[in-house]
């Protein structure tokens, strides 16, 4: 089993005074000589995750907001990274795949091999409209997404490139730098509805498993992703492909369950400026459902049920400090490794890229 964190941003994060200072002083000028403290606190998190055996960091997106750009920090962060793979939010209907493509294979050569993309085809109709773009639904949502990795993947692949589709046209478009490596960077994305299912089975690498949304325990959690992979395993083997699961539920360790959700709750209230119980609720109580928070043995075990359901990644929500990454590493994921052979770094990521199917 892999796992990952978010790098620290406004939209990703709660928990964190130095985040939540720099959403609220985002339109202001910063003192000479400084730089953005979400970089500088992201650059220290990640890079102490890196040290200590986590192996991926999602730098998610959000252009209507006070994130810096995911390409940016990515770019700026992850080029440190000895272990960890950078997987960054794309978003089909607001960028062009062509310059995307140059993007990726850019940052996968200064990440030695190690980057991915996480297709997000959103929802969110003013960001969409103010940074150029269209919220498409149902089944063109789909069909612009798989244009726009088949863009990608055909300008990482071939010399040359043509596709005439519904939403993007290309002719004769090449790169002249490629990826790091002849297998190219792996495709994660995260969708719930029937079509969505299918685009997930015929297109991507990896599938961020939804939550059941009704869910109010552990056990109604466990039977709801039991029968989500059940289902995608059915949709895989009619296209001949290969889908792993990843989870992001929140991680919390502590001397048992209430005491750790505790510690998370009211952290989460001292740093946020105007707390908003309801707001914070929504975000949080769906993945603190996933039985991830209490003591360390208590973690592992409900990881190893997951392992034992087929899930390779957990994305872990916690709280951002290099105090807590630290903690989680040395009391989950070193003895959830103790016994494998299973390698601290992505040693053997571009192997997996190559032996999985497109």
């Amino acid at each position: 089993m892999k796992f990952g964190l978010y790098a620290p941003i406004p939209m990703a994060t709660v928990g964190s005074r130095e985040i939540a200072q720099s959403a609220a002083k985002a339109l202001d000028p910063l003192p000479a000589g400084c730089r953005d403290v979400q970089y500088e606190y992201g650059a220290d998190l990640l890079l102490a995750a890196d040290s200590v055996g986590f192996e991926l960091c999602l730098f998610a997106e959000r252009h209507l907001g006070e994130d810096l750009a995911a390409w940016v920090l990515s770019s700026a962060i992850a080029s440190r990274f000895e272990h960890m793979l950078a997987l960054v939010a794309v978003h089909p209907g607001l960028v062009d795949p062509v310059m995307i493509a140059k993007l990726a294979a850019s940052l996968d050569r200064i990440c030695k091999g190690r980057m991915a993309i996480n297709v997000v085809n959103g929802w969110f109709d003013e960001e969409f409209r103010m940074f150029g773009g269209t919220v498409l639904r149902g089944e063109d949502r789909y069909k612009r997404a798989v244009e726009f990795i088949n863009i990608m993947r055909g300008l990482w692949a071939n010399e040359t490139f043509t596709l005439h589709g519904e939403h993007f046209e290309v002719d004769n478009g090449r790169l002249l730098l490629k990826p790091a490596s002849s297998a190219p960077p792996e495709i994660y994305s995260v969708s719930s509805g029937d079509q969505g299912r299918d685009f997930i089975a015929e297109q991507c690498d990896w599938w961020f498993v939804n939550y059941p949304k009704a869910a109010q325990t552990t056990d109604e959690v466990m039977r709801g992703l039991e029968q989500a992979v059940a289902d995608m395993e059915q949709r895989t083997a009619r296209t001949g492909r290969k889908v792993r699961y990843a989870l992001n539920p929140f991680v919390a360790i502590g001397d048992n369950e209430q005491t750790a959700l505790e510690a998370v709750i009211k952290r989460v209230f001292e740093c946020e400026p105007e707390p908003d119980r309801r707001k914070i609720e929504s975000r949080m109580m769906p993945v603190t459902k996933a039985g991830l928070i209490g003591s360390p043995d208590k973690v592992i075990a409900q990881l190893r049920r997951f392992e034992s359901m087929g899930f390779e990644l957990i994305l872990c929500k916690m709280i951002p400090t290099v105090e807590n990454i630290t903690a989680i590493a040395r009391e989950v994921i070193a003895p959830m490794r103790k016994g494998t052979d299973q390698p601290y770094d992505n040693n053997a990521h571009n192997e997996r890229k190559q032996a999985a199917p497109l």
